[in-house]
This record gives structure tokens, C-alpha cells and sequence, in this order.
């Protein structure tokens, strides 16, 4: 997987999925019901994290991304969210003065239990596999703390506050690109092998905001963590590949708005292209038409330079056998010249 973030050619395209230990794992579901944990409890407790992230293991992923949650930095800055199921936060973040009463953190202090979780994981693959940190992109995590919810398909009281009060907009993203970086940092400096920048909500911003408020927040944090491994930006469903290309990151995740083949000709050897199984297929689709997508994703990404993985993560009502599917799939997919030239 680190060869293929660094576009070397691959004897076969490694794969790991986003939400990988999650939902769609019985026994994931098995532990959560013994623990009896809520969520933001279960993200705090290192010993069970770190269980949680080495489930795909077993199953044949090539990375680990830990167990977390990417609203998990907020609460330390007085913005705790509880899942009931979904995330709530009980203030959301509005005012200009409830912008500016946000403190700075340290994550050695405040988040401790994340570096706990990426020292337990790295200890237990020895090696074997890369670990994988990640964090919210600045706009995704305004979004949750605006509308002080998940913001689903839409976020309404965000785009008004872009187009109304950018100055207040563009202070909270800031704040939240300062604490993103140290974030980063701190979860490279603990063990993580790569990281991956999750701009969740690039779905639902035309291209004068993405512009305007999401690809500077991108390129001030990578910029300011380069050198400790590779770094993935995550943009779900966007077209602006190109910008995508100039943020600083080594690999672009891309949705399933374009194929893994245009995405290579659009941005050539630059970076290399995560991606692109849409995650509704893999949930809805018998196993055949599961494995043929993945064979011809992985035929497109050719083993050079591509990380198979979803559109986005994988859904709870996903069978857990068509999750298995798309690993088993692209492990045994070997492209050879007849196959690329089916392109």
C-alpha cells in the first residue's frame, strides 16, 4: 500500500476500505453489544480501538486505519458530540463568540488515547501492515459543529454562514486547520504510517466554496506535515481533481463520479488514485456483479499507483460476505497487458 501512495507499480493493487471496522462486521456488532459502550466511550478506551481497528485483518485489507471517529478532536475544544445513533452536539457553534472561545489544544494531553490506540495497533501487525491515521478536513468539521449534527444530504445553516458571514466562516476553519495539523502530527509521531484528510462534506459544495473555503484549509495542513509518510485526501464526490492534484497529497481518494481511468488521465503521474468502488453497489449487488466491479477497477488502476477502495465507507446494511468479496477480488486480480488494454 505505501508503494503504491509513492505510484510505484505493484506486483498486484493492494486494498483497504474506508469504515473497514465497522457496522457490516458481525463481529463487530458482537463486541459492541458485549461492551455496552456508547460510541464516544468505545473511541476512548485504547484496548478496545485497537481490537476494533485489527478486525479487517483477518479478511485480507493491506492497511489498518484505526478506530476513531473524526469528530474526536472537537470535544477537547469544548465541542463534545454524543452518538444517538448519529452524532449531536448539544451547543453548535454559531456566533462569532463561540468561534472565539474555542481553545487551542494538545494532543498529548487532550488525546492521549488515540496515540494509545495507533501504539497498540502497530504493535500488534509488527510490521506486517501500514497503520493509518486520518483526521477531518476543517469545512466537514465546521459543518458538524454549525449544524450541530451530521449534516446528511444537505447543511443548510453552513452555506449561510459562508455566504454571509465568510469572515466568521473562515476564522472557525483557522482554528480548525491549526488544531487538524497538530492532530496530524501527533498521530504520525505516534506510530501512524500514513494519514488520510476526510473532507466528508465535498458532495454538497459548488466549486466557488470548495474553492473559497475547502482547498486552502487542504493545501495549510498538508503542506505542514509533509515529510513523515504518505498523506490522502479525501474529497467525497467532487470533480475538482485538478485542485485536488495541487493540495500537497500524495494520493487523491476519489468518489465514484468518475472512473479511477479518467482520474489517471486527468492528473497523469502526479499523484497516485485511491478509490473508486461505489459503496451502494457493494451493499446492493449480488456477489458476481460485486466482484466484477472490482476486477475492472483494479484493471483501470493497472497496479501502478492505485489503492483499491470505496466511494466512500462501507454502508451498515452492506452483507458482510460482499465486503469480503471486493478484497478477495482485487488480491487475486492480476493485470496483465491483455487486461489493461481493455480499457
Amino acid at each position: 500500500m505505501l508503494r503504491a501512495a509513492r505510484r510505484e507499480r505493484t506486483e498486484r493493487t493492494p486494498v483497504w476500505l474506508m469504515r473497514q471496522a465497522g457496522r457490516f462486521d458481525p463481529e463487530y456488532r458482537a463486541l459492541r453489544e458485549k461492551v455496552e459502550l456508547p460510541l464516544e466511550d468505545l473511541f476512548r478506551t485504547p484496548d478496545l480501538a485497537a481490537q476494533i481497528s485489527l478486525l479487517p485483518r483477518r479478511f485480507g485489507v493491506d492497511a489498518i486505519i484505526i478506530y476513531q471517529d473524526i469528530l474526536t478532536p472537537l470535544a477537547p475544544m469544548g465541542a463534545k458530540f454524543v452518538f444517538r445513533p448519529g452524532p449531536i452536539l448539544e451547543s453548535p457553534i454559531r456566533r462569532a463568540e463561540d468561534i472565539a472561545a474555542l481553545p487551542r489544544i494538545d494532543p498529548a494531553s487532550s488525546l492521549g488515547f488515540v496515540a494509545d490506540t495507533l501504539r497498540m495497533v502497530r504493535t500488534e501487525v509488527a510490521g506486517e501492515l501500514p497503520v493509518l491515521g486520518f483526521a477531518g478536513a476543517p469545512l466537514t468539521l465546521a459543518c458538524f459543529l454549525i449544524e450541530g449534527r451530521s449534516p446528511g444530504t444537505n447543511c443548510h445553516i453552513t452555506h449561510e454562514v459562508m455566504a454571509k458571514r465568510p469572515k466568521d466562516m473562515h476564522r472557525l476553519l483557522e482554528k480548525l486547520a491549526d488544531m487538524t495539523v497538530e492532530y496530524l502530527l501527533y498521530q504520525f509521531h505516534s506510530g501512524a504510517d500514513a494519514v488520510q484528510l476526510f473532507e466528508s462534506v465535498g458532495h454538497l459544495l459548488s466549486h466557488e466554496e470548495y474553492l473559497e473555503f475547502a482547498h486552502p484549509y487542504h493545501q495549510r495542513i498538508l503542506s505542514s506535515i509533509g515529510g513523515f509518510g504518505p498523506r490522502i485526501l479525501y474529497v467525497r464526490e467532487q470533480y475538482c481533481l485538478e485542485l485536488m492534484a495541487q493540495s500537497g497529497a500524495e494520493v487523491l481518494s476519489i468518489g465514484s463520479a468518475i472512473t479511477v481511468a479518467e482520474a489517471k488521465q486527468r492528473v497523469g503521474n502526479v499523484v497516485a488514485i485511491q478509490g473508486n468502488i461505489n459503496n451502494q453497489l457493494i451493499a446492493d449487488s449480488s456477489l458476481e456483479d460485486v466482484a466484477e466491479a472490482t476486477r475492472q477497477c483494479v484493471i483501470q488502476g493497472g497496479h501502478n499507483g492505485h489503492i483499491l477502495n470505496l466511494s466512500h465507507g462501507v454502508l451498515p446494511r452492506t452483507p458482510f460476505e460482499n465486503g469480503c468479496r471486493v478484497v478477495d477480488t482485487c488480491r487475486s486480480t492480476i493485470c496483465n497487458e491483455s487486461s489493461l488494454n481493455e480499457q
